[in-house]
Parts: C-alpha cells; structure tokens; sequence
C-alpha cells in the first residue's frame, strides 16, 4: 500500500545542483531534468517561459553531471531508482512532492521512472510526466524492415562509439566546436555555448572534462541499454506525455548505415507508440515537434508550449 505521509527521505551527502527559477502561475511545479552527458543549463531558454504558468519551476545537474556531484548516495552502480531517489531528496526542501517531472532525452526516461516511484511514495501524487524524446535505440524487434543481424552490428557499433567517448578529457577548442557545430542546427552560438560549458568542468590546463565520468558514464549506459521503454510508459499510472523530434540531422559522411537505422527505429516507435495509444487513449498523449533531437536549444518555444498544453489538463 502506498503512503500518503511517507517519512522524509535522509539528506545525501552530496546534493544535487537545483537551479530555482520561482513560479508565478497556478500550475503545478515542475522539476526539469537534462539528458546524458548534459545539465541544467539546457533549460535555460525554456524555463523562464513555463514560469509565469506555474507555482514554481526547478531546474537541477542529474548525478554526476553540470554542477552535482557523482554518484546517487546508494550503493551499487548507476540505476534509474537510485537517480530518482536522489532527486526526491534534492526536492524535500522546496516542498513540492507533487511536481510534474519533464525530462530530455535521458531525463525524460527518468521523469517516467520518478513518476512511479513518486506515485508510490506519496499515495498517487504525482499528476503527470513528460518525455521529451527519450527513448534509445530499444531492441531489435523494434527496427522494421531490417533483419535482425544488421539491426544487432548496428547497435553494437553505436554502442562502441558512445562508450568510446564517455568521461574523456576534450581539447580547450571543445567548447568552441561544440557551439559552432550547433549553428548548423539553427541555435544561436550564444545559447549553444552557455548550454556547452554547463555540461563540462574546466581543467586547470584549459582542457575541459566531459560528464559524468568515465565509470558512471559507462554504468549509465549500460543500464539505458537494458531499459525497456515502452514497459516503463505502461508502468507509469498517470498521464503522460511524448514528445519527439522529427527533423532529421545533417547527414554525416560514411554513416549512411546509421542514417538507415534511425529512419527504421522511428518506424518502429511510430508503430509502438500508436499501439500505446491505443491501449490507454486517456493518459498517454504522443505529439511531434519540428526540430532534431537537441529540441529545448532549437525551438524551446514549440516545446514550451507543448509543455503547458499537457500541463494545463492536469
């Protein structure tokens, strides 16, 4: 049985960065949350347009990443229940155990995840949750039109090519490449670089750390890689919404293999979500938006106000 007034979760002995961006409407909070390898400052163009809707609008770094320190405060590897129980504790002091978690990319499969632990803690008190494009590259059968074994080399290689960068020391021009490289997206170099150096910590050499480290980078993998999303959505007991970005990337050359298995995953979440749905037309809500999966840095207008339509039913 759920509790209604569960005892109050102790303080980690590393809190995570929350950035307080204040309320001034009479929608629900918000807890905002980043994806992998990124932080806070993502939200920063976003945020303030949820603010004059909303009692108050939290931004926070996920452990290990921006501002926060690594690890959950539990023991064990990276896991998405120990995330959510270390945001529960980021949030005990602002007294808001009935936010609405809205989460990128990663952080939009813990909002789903934070929704059902949320819900059993506090008797059915979270309203609702948001995904922002956060659904990974999923299973095999998920990939229409490709048979199994090219879908398998394919994940396997992207596999490779993540976990070959994670928590390495970049170049002291990362910051400036990494904003330039944006511009081809339509972000502005401004937006594109304040939300860059958030995301990585600044080395004594002007070098820069990427986030999490190496071995929580390489845990956090490993568990999206065993994550099945569409379990999770149907775990979630309240309303959720789905967004995802339609507007493919710039083609890279040599990686026509990866261009083919984006457009067949979208397929298969095409098909998967429709049957979603279907089976709960009452409280699952999938919409699209035009931009790439960098979304809150591209339109956070369009993402805004798909945010306070959902929000506004609850």
């Amino acid at each position: 049985m759920p509790t209604p007034n569960p005892t109050p979760l102790p303080l980690p002995a590393h809190a995570l960065h929350v950035r307080d961006h204040g309320g001034d409407g009479d929608g629900p909070a918000l807890v905002l949350l980043h994806g992998f390898g990124r932080s806070l400052a993502d939200w920063e163009t976003v945020a303030p347009l949820l603010v004059p809707h909303h009692r108050r609008v939290l931004a926070l770094d996920l452990p290990g990443h921006g501002r926060s320190e690594g690890g959950s405060g539990t023991p064990g590897p990276w896991s998405f229940e120990a995330t959510v129980t270390a945001i529960e504790r980021a949030l005990q002091p602002y007294g808001i155990p009935h936010a609405v978690p809205v989460g990128h990319s990663l952080g939009g499969m813990i909002a789903l995840q934070y929704a059902v632990q949320n819900t059993a803690r506090h008797g059915g008190a979270c309203p609702g949750a948001v995904n922002l494009d956060g659904f990974w590259w999923g299973r095999p059968e998920q990939y229409p039109d490709l048979d199994h074994a090219t879908v398998t080399e394919g994940l396997a290689r992207i596999g490779e090519m993540t976990r070959s960068t994670a928590g390495l020391i970049a170049p002291a021009e990362y910051v400036e490449q990494q904003a330039l490289y944006a511009g081809r997206f339509g972000i502005p170099y401004a937006r594109a670089e304040a939300a860059t150096r958030g995301a990585v910590r600044e080395l004594p050499d002007g070098r820069f750390q990427t986030l999490p480290l190496r071995e929580e980078a390489l845990e956090t993998l490993d568990a999206l890689d065993a994550l099945d999303i569409l379990a999770l959505i149907r775990r979630v007991p309240c309303p959720v919404l789905c967004v995802r970005g339609r507007r493919p990337q710039p083609p890279m050359p040599g990686m026509e293999w990866f261009e083919e298995l984006i457009e067949s995953h979208a397929k298969g979440l095409d098909r998967d979500l429709a049957e979603l749905v279907r089976e709960r037309p009452d409280s699952v809500t999938v919409e699209d938006i035009d931009a790439t999966h960098a979304m809150l840095l591209e339109e956070p207008e369009s993402v805004a106000e798909r945010l306070l339509a959902f929000t506004r039913t609850l």
